[in-house]
């Protein structure tokens, strides 16, 4: 299979025969080298549609796809002042290379800010982004497929529907921006032009009826308009279908049903960055892979022990979190009720828990600590990158009690590293998370059925069982496991299914390299 040369001097040569694929996103983790002199200074990341984001754009321009990037133009963040800015650009001219294919929404909402979203601002943040991608990057890009993401992008759909563009529209969590259309038109959108296919809070009338008291759904309009729309899983999917979360409100799951009823609603997994990966991991100290586990896991927990001043034991079944200290969906409150119980149980076993994760639980997680004298059994730090990496190759198990979960990523990467998940059967980690069986050396992970310690407490008793298996049976499992995790997730497999689905609305190849 021969890939095309996607070098900076090749972007001239887009097979006129692929359609254009327009992925608009508010953040990305980086883009590939080819696309453009700046393309490896640009990074905006909130959370996993920045990762989700970079592997599709990469996959995409690495298959030879016609693929071009619309976000924002977050110049503090991309570290580009001016005058670099135009010394690049004068660059570009010397060397002669092609136009990239990345579009920068222009605004002064961009340039100086330090983060990707913000309470107070993210209306306006969405707002701006949108007239730029509407006013000129479309007109300019005559994309033949737009790939919008979230409810930041909410009315690109309906723009896409009025000009007769295939649109897919993902949906990575549920959150919503209710707007005016006079708000929408007073930010330089001429919402008159699609208003009907627009998602409103009561049935509208007529776009004058409608103009300032008839509320526009962003998150709705991009499920409404949407020629196609995806979840980050298929069984939050089919949770929120059949009313499961509370936190989604009845008009977005309805909208959701109606797209899953006429085929056009689907579940595809994110996965987790290349960088995940025990054998060549950056952060890591101590490199090890399926053949050699055992050994690179002991050293790697002894390091973290003496990091986090952990009790120096090899043998010791450590457990690991990873996740945002959320009460609301992560369910640190579980572990919480049964930490100094399962102390105590295992403590000829010496049954250590490190904690590496930020949120408003921290500060409770640290007082039961110091009450309950866990000090050597029981870490809490702050979350940081080489400390979180360290924990996945150290720990045993990684423990991921979420109350929801549309797709999640921890319990995909801890197998890579041979750690097994103990998590709450929910979203995405459905999906992912198979039950372990030792004896029959298949499965990955734990999982508890119903939110509550009794069940997170479950898991931790079905851990230490497994932890007790004679050592070659351990190994066996854990070898099969990585392997099967390296294959299973990983952005080609994801960018595949993406691919899939332009495709299929497309009726036509979206890539150089046949699926």
């Amino acid at each position: 299979m021969n890939v095309p040369d996607h070098s900076p001097d090749s972007s001239d040569r887009d097979d006129p025969n692929l359609p254009k694929i327009l992925i608009v996103t508010p953040e990305i983790t980086y883009l590939p080298e080819g696309m453009g002199n700046l393309a490896q200074r640009m990074s905006a990341k909130a959370g996993g549609l920045a990762d989700v984001s970079a592997s599709l754009v990469r996959a995409l321009h690495i298959q030879g796809a016609c693929v071009h990037v619309a976000l924002p133009n977050y110049a503090r963040m991309f570290e580009l002042d001016l005058e670099e800015r135009w010394q690049h650009a004068r660059d570009r001219v010397d060397r002669s290379v092609p136009a990239p294919h990345i579009h920068l929404a222009e605004d002064a909402a961009f340039y100086r800010r330090s983060e990707v979203y913000s309470p107070d601002e993210n209306h306006n943040i969405a707002l701006a982004f949108q007239r730029e991608v509407i006013n000129r990057i479309i007109p300019e890009v005559r994309p033949d497929l737009i790939h919008c993401n979230d409810w930041m992008t909410g009315l690109i759909p309906a723009v896409a529907k009025h000009h007769g563009i295939k649109c897919l529209f993902t949906v990575h969590n549920i959150h919503a921006g209710h707007l005016t259309l006079s708000r929408i038109q007073d930010k330089g959108i001429d919402a008159e032009n699609f208003w009907n296919h627009c998602y409103y809070q009561r049935q509208p009338a007529s776009f004058q009826e409608s103009c300032n008291g008839n509320l526009v759904d962003l998150l709705a309009t991009g499920i409404f308009a949407a020629d196609h729309v995806n979840s980050v899983s298929r069984t939050f999917l089919s949770e929120v279908i059949d009313g499961h979360h509370e936190f989604v409100p009845d008009h977005i799951a309805h909208e959701l049903w109606q797209k899953s009823e006429s085929g056009c609603a689907t579940g595809i997994l994110n996965a987790p960055d290349a960088a995940f990966d025990p054998a060549t991991d950056h952060y890591l100290e101590v490199h090890f892979g399926p053949d050699d586990h055992a050994d690179g896991k002991r050293r790697s927990k002894a390091l973290l022990q003496e990091r986090l001043g952990l009790d120096a034991n090899p043998d010791a079944p450590l457990f690991f979190w990873p996740s945002r200290l959320d009460p609301v969906q992560k369910g640190p409150q579980l572990l919480a009720e049964i930490l100094q119980q399962i102390t105590s149980d295992y403590s000829a076993l010496g049954l250590q828990v490190a904690i590496i994760a930020n949120g408003s639980y921290q500060q409770p997680l640290r007082e039961l600590v110091d009450w309950h004298h866990l000090h050597g059994r029981v870490a809490v730090a702050d979350f940081s990158e080489p400390l979180s990496h360290l924990g996945y190759a150290a720990a045993d198990f990684m423990i991921m009690p979420s109350r929801f979960e549309p797709c999640g990523l921890p319990q995909m990467i801890s197998p890579k590293f041979g750690t097994l998940t103990l998590a709450h059967d929910t979203g995405g980690i459905h999906d992912t998370v198979d039950p372990l069986n030792a004896k029959e050396n298949r499965g990955n992970g734990i999982l508890f059925q119903h939110f509550d310690a009794a069940g997170l407490r479950w898991t931790i008793d079905e851990a230490i069982r497994f932890h007790q298996l004679p050592g070659k049976t351990r190994a066996r499992n854990l070898s099969r496991i990585m392997r099967e995790a390296a294959e299973r997730f990983n952005h080609e497999t994801t960018a595949r299914a993406y691919i899939d689905r332009y495709t299929e609305m497309l009726d036509r190849p979206v890539t150089a390299v046949p699926s």
